[in-house]
């Protein structure tokens, strides 16, 4: 029998992949203009943003200047080609690296200076401050620089990605005409790229930055010749790997062959001080084969991640202008002893970070050293340098438990974190896994099997979110502990599929990629659409990261034309367009962007005239590399305390943010949520940590008025 198909769509419009991603890292940008945030926050942020931009051209930048070199014209569903979408990317990542440096100038320094912490040009160095610092320039920079010519006899270098260096332009006072040499000098790395003046007791913080240094005393390096200028500059290069797991007998050994060309990619963008002599940077470029549209001339420090050196330091004497210290709630019944014993009476749910990661750390502890539990399955796709994680796996193994750990080794930007794992475990006798060919492991599940009176029973523990101590403090996420069977004995079947032989497995309760997620969400999203059109309640609201699949994408609209209420809470990349009469006009797309990563995934659905609303969470977002090419989990919630605590609290409270929130409207602008009369502010974010602190004070009251209940003697 043939597969019905759903009728093409008549009238249809896309936003930009790319584009939008710009749109999210201007809203990330937003929060460093906001006066809410805390000042030192506000300079984290900034460094966020740049960091997202880095990310940015490695990847996504880079994959379109190879379809420009390769003649590709095809056009994507919006429309544009990939020379339209360089022209357009390079017209707004200008804008907004000007607004980040207008931002710095403007707003973040003078702030800055009004509580004692300076940053200072090379100009504005008093006389003490330039013998301090020629002298910490003697002592701690000089022996490690290594000046460059480039001449006939001195090849041009290999620069490598994203490192910082001074390019310089000499002449010798010798010759009569301008020579205009071209020299550079690598800024090492082992060196902070921010140094403080003086000593840390001073009352004014002063900070200055190397590159701002090694300027000033560049022409120590060149004995004799004269120094016209020196500029910093840093090149990005196209950093995604290339590896044909079907060819690679080692997948670790070919990983790390990648990573080591990697730092050799194609350069895709230069970023230097805006005043460089315009016949320097045309001599570089021609060296370094790179057009001058990709050039980003700019007004300040280059690499603004490097505010993340000194923001905890600063931190530690100006705590105000930071964010109060996160102090997650652990629930009291979820103490380390506790665990499988509260997990077995009922399904426990944790939200991240205002709930703690502790119990999932003590999770695997706890199985590794419980006698009663033979088997421990774990999937790894990031987790923290220093993971306790890690350290369980490893004693669950040493302490005769059958221990499989998946592995992912292609992470972005992970990868030789993650063969360093894999090592480790394969030699403390863990059995590593790499998944399936072609295919990221993403999913984020554990499974302890234990033998309880003379039987094997299952725990799972399911996430949003990686198994990453550190990022669960700062990304939002939901964890679910469950014994429930439906649920363990298909994660069981995950298990089996990732480490043996499945071409097809089956999944009734999980939405498992790239099996049957996808074709599970268009079904359901149709089915909402078909009760809307017989007059049933219909509605949809997702939280996700992310939304571009085309087939997924159409669908919302077919719902929304007929009838279906849809709330899209998408955190960054959305090509679907709101709010356009006839045909998508049902469609409310709003973002969260804050002081938490927005990070876990809701799906529900009304299911009118089923048994009840469907309710799940997971790994995956709505993209195509998620529903085809990883390895995703998405679970239902059946416990009916934890299906209404998502229901009544947690999405509505996501409806209701006016005060981080910004809705998408159909021109492409993201505006923030207005508030009507009478509304006051409301932050989900600090909704959620207001009733994590609410909750930990009522337990703590609780204990203590348990302590304080007189004991009974007993009676004689």
């Amino acid at each position: 029998m043939s597969k019905k198909k759903t009728p093409p769509l008549q009238k249809v419009a896309y936003f930009n992949r790319e584009l939008s991603w710009l749109a999210f890292n201007r809203r990330v940008l937003e929060l460093v203009y906001n006066p809410r945030v805390p000042l030192l926050e506000r300079l984290r942020f900034l460094a966020i943003v740049s960091s997202n931009l880095d990310e940015f051209f490695e990847i996504r930048v880079a994959g379109l200047v190879q379809q420009v070199d390769s003649g590709v014209v095809e056009v994507g569903i919006d429309g544009l080609g990939p020379k339209e979408q360089l022209r357009r990317i390079h017209h707004i990542a200008r804008g907004l690296v000007d607004d980040q440096y207008r931002c710095w100038h403007e707003q973040l320094l003078p702030a800055l200076q009004d509580n004692n912490i300076v940053f200072k040009h090379e100009d504005d160095w008093s006389r003490q401050e330039r013998n301090w610092l020629e002298d910490y320039y003697r002592e701690h920079v000089y022996p490690v620089l290594t000046p460059m010519a480039i001449d006939p006899s001195h090849p041009f270098p290999q620069l490598t990605n994203k490192a910082l260096y001074i390019l310089l332009s000499l002449d010798n006072p010798n010759t009569a005409h301008d020579d205009k040499i071209m020299a550079i000098v690598p800024v090492p790395r082992v060196l902070p790229r921010l140094v403080r003046v003086g000593s840390g007791a001073r009352p004014v913080s002063t900070y200055v930055f190397l590159s701002a240094i090694i300027r000033h005393f560049a022409a120590d390096l060149f004995p004799g010749y004269k120094v016209n200028g020196a500029w910093p500059f840093r090149i990005t290069r196209n950093s995604d790997l290339y590896i044909d797991e079907e060819e690679a007998e080692n997948l670790i050994t070919k990983i790390e062959q990648e990573l080591h060309r990697q730092r050799r990619g194609a350069p895709v963008r230069l970023e230097i001080r805006e005043d460089v002599d315009d016949a320097v940077l045309a001599q570089f470029l021609k060296a370094i084969n790179l057009p001058e549209e990709y050039v980003f001339r700019q007004n300040g420090p280059l690499n603004l991640m490097r505010f993340f050196e000194v923001i905890d330091d600063l931190g530690q004497t100006h705590p105000d202008l930071l964010y109060p210290p996160l102090v997650p709630h652990r629930p009291a019944a979820l103490a380390p002893e506790n665990l499988f014993a509260e997990i077995g009476r009922h399904d426990v749910l944790l939200h991240h970070p205002y709930e703690s990661f502790d119990p999932v750390v003590d999770f695997l502890r706890e199985a590794g050293r419980d006698p009663l539990v033979v088997a421990i399955k774990q999937t790894l796709y990031r987790t923290s340098g220093d993971s306790p994680i890690i350290e369980a796996l490893i004693e669950a193994s040493r302490n005769g438990k059958q221990v499989t750990a998946l592995v992912e080794l292609k992470a972005r930007f992970d990868e030789m974190k993650n063969i360093q794992w894999a090592r480790q475990l394969e030699e403390e006798g863990v059995h590593v896994v790499y998944g399936l060919v072609g295919l990221k492991t993403h999913c984020k599940c554990c499974l302890v099997v234990r033998r309880e009176k003379g039987a094997l029973r299952r725990y799972a523990h399911l996430g949003t979110g990686n198994y990453n101590p550190k990022t669960a403090r700062v990304y939002t996420d939901f964890s679910l502990f469950t014994i429930n069977r439906r649920v363990t004995e298909e994660v069981a079947n995950v298990f089996n599929a990732l480490t043996g032989f499945a071409l097809s497995p089956k999944f009734k309760h999980l939405l498992v990629a790239p099996f049957n997620l996808h074709a599970e969400v268009q079904k359901k999203i149709l089915r909402e659409a078909a009760n809307a059109a017989t007059g049933k309640p219909a509605r949809i609201c997702a939280k996700i990261n992310s939304l571009i699949d085309q087939e997924t994408m159409d669908n919302l609209y077919r719902a929304s034309q007929a009838g279906v209420k849809i709330h899209l809470i998408v955190r960054g990349i959305c090509g679907l367009v709101p709010g356009m009469k006839g045909l998508s006009e049902n469609i409310r797309v709003t973002s969260v962007v804050g002081q938490f990563l927005e990070h876990s995934r809701i799906y529900y659905f009304e299911n009118a005239g089923g048994a009840q609303p469907e309710l799940y969470l997971g790994s995956a977002d709505w993209m195509p590399r998620n529903f085809y090419r990883r390895i995703e989990v998405v679970f239902p919630v059946l416990d009916p305390d934890l299906r209404k605590r998502i229901l009544e609290d947690v999405l509505p409270a996501y409806a209701r943010d006016n005060t981080y929130a910004t809705e998408l409207h159909a021109n492409g602008a993201y505006i923030p949520v207005p508030r009507r009369d009478g509304d006051k502010p409301f932050s989900v974010q600090e909704y959620f940590l207001a009733q994590a602190a609410s909750n930990a004070a009522a337990e703590a009251h609780a204990a203590e008025k348990e302590r304080e209940q007189p004991k009974l003697r007993p009676q004689p």
